[in-house]
């Protein structure tokens, strides 16, 4: 067999195999919306759900998980510059340097159930944080937080060392070069997967059933006093998210129209996923376009 007739082989077989997944994917999605965007409407995203009668939504759900993903990202993000910062420029290599790159691969590693788990004996239990927002929040950022440490660390090892090195010869400070010059050209990365892990959380489910909580209490949203149990910005409260939500529905689900209902969730949740992976890119180039010279 020639050398043409083996590359043409190859390149067969490799484009076979991507559309198989492309089509597998593509009938996945398609068939999760085609099912589920026929019960989505207004009156759906913003009414509470209900137990045993029809015509539940998942107002609740929504806010909850929007919420949860504000909290976590405000925690995860200066926790994960940091790190990556400190990764990137200051540690210096060796076995402890490479040990604690060791511990943050295995950490991005761990199934989100024993994130859950972990996040139900140590925060919920042992600092008596009980089931809440807040708790969902911290246990997420155990799981996010590997992912933000090697975006930043990925980010800022990938600025040209001309640069960097033109600046330190300039007399500026390294802390100096690193917020002015450093950050700006990471950026984009930087960005991008903050967006990308942001998604992420949004459809988490198995970590939130032992921190978050499977019930949320009767909402308020008039009531915006953040210390009020009923008040939609109170984070030590219980909140039931979205993910959570179309799990329990189709487990324990009494409502006539549960099946719908979760269909309905399902299609929001993947939009919602799907809108965090298309605005990633689409900041990804806008910020690549403003700091470099490409088109």
């Amino acid at each position: 067999m020639s050398a043409k007739t083996k590359d043409k082989l190859a390149t067969a077989v490799i484009v076979t195999l991507a559309g198989i997944i492309v089509l597998v994917m593509a009938g996945l999605l398609g068939f999760i919306l085609v099912r589920g965007l026929g019960h989505v409407s207004f009156h759906f995203l913003t009414s509470a759900p209900q137990t045993i009668k029809e015509g539940g939504g998942i107002g609740p759900q929504l806010f909850n998980s929007l919420f949860l993903l504000v909290l976590t990202m405000i925690i995860t993000v200066p926790l994960g510059l940091g790190a990556g910062i400190y990764m990137s420029e200051y540690a210096k290599p060796g076995k402890i340097t490479d040990t604690i790159r060791l511990i943050v691969e295995v950490l991005s590693s761990f199934p989100s159930i024993v994130v859950g788990l972990f996040g139900l004996l140590v925060i919920v239990n042992t600092f008596g944080l009980g089931f809440s927002l807040f708790s969902g929040a911290l246990a997420l950022t155990v799981f996010n937080l590997p992912l933000m440490v090697r975006i930043t660390e990925q980010g800022l090892s990938g600025v040209p060392a001309a640069q960097k090195e033109a600046s330190l010869a300039l007399g500026i400070s390294k802390w100096k070069t690193i917020k002015s010059i450093m950050l700006p050209i990471s950026m984009p990365v930087i960005l991008t997967g903050t967006i990308l892990a942001a998604g992420r959380v949004f459809g988490e489910a198995a970590a939130l059933l032992f921190t978050a909580g499977m019930s949320s209490p009767r909402l308020d949203f008039t009531n915006w006093n953040p210390l009020s149990p009923t008040s939609p910005l109170n984070p030590f409260r219980p909140a039931e998210t979205l993910a959570v939500h179309i799990w329990k529905i189709n487990s324990e689900g009494l409502a006539p129209d549960a099946p719908q209902i979760a269909a309905g969730a399902s299609a929001v949740l993947i939009l919602m996923v799907l809108i965090f992976n298309l605005l990633a890119r689409w900041v990804g180039r806008l910020m690549m376009k403003k700091f470099t010279a490409a088109k």
